[in-house]
């Protein structure tokens, strides 16, 4: 029988530094069981956070932030600030829209352009195939990540730059690992949207026609949380390992002893 699967209330005060955050606990897994709250945060980078936020995150206790982006993104939006006696984990995933140059057409690109680059279906379409190359391409990245939650981790927080994306595949595949229902890791997946969570799109230029609606609608596919890209990337698992069952042992390398223990620190 499927459980009622509620929003999971905002977790601490309103962060004004770090967007896209919250406790994950709380979702239910196929057997009857639920993610323990306050051992498994996720959120957009920590680079811009206030002292207040620092504060918040500190009384967290947090043992590990995984920090999912690259160097260009580090670029762009600084390192991560420092949380004390916080271990700070740096694994780079591929961008779901990658490439220095793109995001460069996203920032400055004219109508035209950008018509050419996300138009007709191209932008969603993108997003897909990267939702599927992460995870198809990335299994070393999220066998470390869960091994290590697995042994000494926790709490832990999980962020790339939107908390979208990378941070929400990382996300999927540790609640794939406890059990948890698709439908619930999907229902989490989707607060990304929520006003107060979403990332806020950049352009070089503010003008009403650098946001006008139809660019804002070719943009929309990069910067929505969209139930298709995740359900791409549970039918790569399906189609590439025949299930999660195998995907868990034979692509991320994942024994029942380690998953015995995963289970055991973080669900009640």
């Amino acid at each position: 029988m499927t459980q009622q699967i509620a929003a999971n209330p905002p977790a601490g005060p309103e962060l004004s530094g770090v967007h896209n955050f919250r406790d994950v606990g709380g979702l239910p897994t196929t057997d009857g069981r639920r993610v323990r709250s306050g051992l498994l945060f996720r959120s957009g980078h920590l680079a811009h956070a206030t002292e207040n936020d620092v504060e918040f995150l500190a009384s967290l206790g947090l043992h590990t932030v995984f920090d999912f982006r690259n160097g260009a993104d580090h670029a762009l939006e600084g390192p991560d600030v420092e949380l004390p006696g916080v271990r700070n984990v740096n694994i780079p995933l591929t961008d779901p829209a990658d490439g220095r140059e793109f995001w460069k057409m996203v920032r400055d690109g004219d109508l035209g352009q950008l018509r050419g680059l996300l138009g007709e279906g191209r932008a969603a379409a993108r997003m897909r195939n990267s939702y599927r190359a992460i995870i198809r391409d990335r299994t070393a990245e999220h066998s470390r990540v869960v091994h290590a939650l697995a042994e000494d981790s926790v709490p832990a927080l999980m962020h790339c730059a939107a908390g979208k994306d990378r941070a929400g595949l990382s996300i999927a595949v540790t609640l794939l690992a406890l059990g948890v229902e698709r439908e619930a890791i999907v229902a989490d997946y989707l607060e990304s949207n929520a006003p107060h969570n979403r990332y806020r799109v950049r352009r070089g230029d503010d003008s009403p026609d650098a946001r006008s609606p139809e660019v804002m609608e070719l943009l929309a596919p990069l910067f929505d949380a969209r139930a298709e890209f995740l359900t791409t990337a549970f039918e790569t698992i399906d189609a590439t390992w025949g299930g999660v069952g195998p995907y868990l042992a034979e692509g991320l390398g994942l024994t029942p002893a380690t998953l015995g223990r995963l289970r055991d620190r973080l669900l009640d």
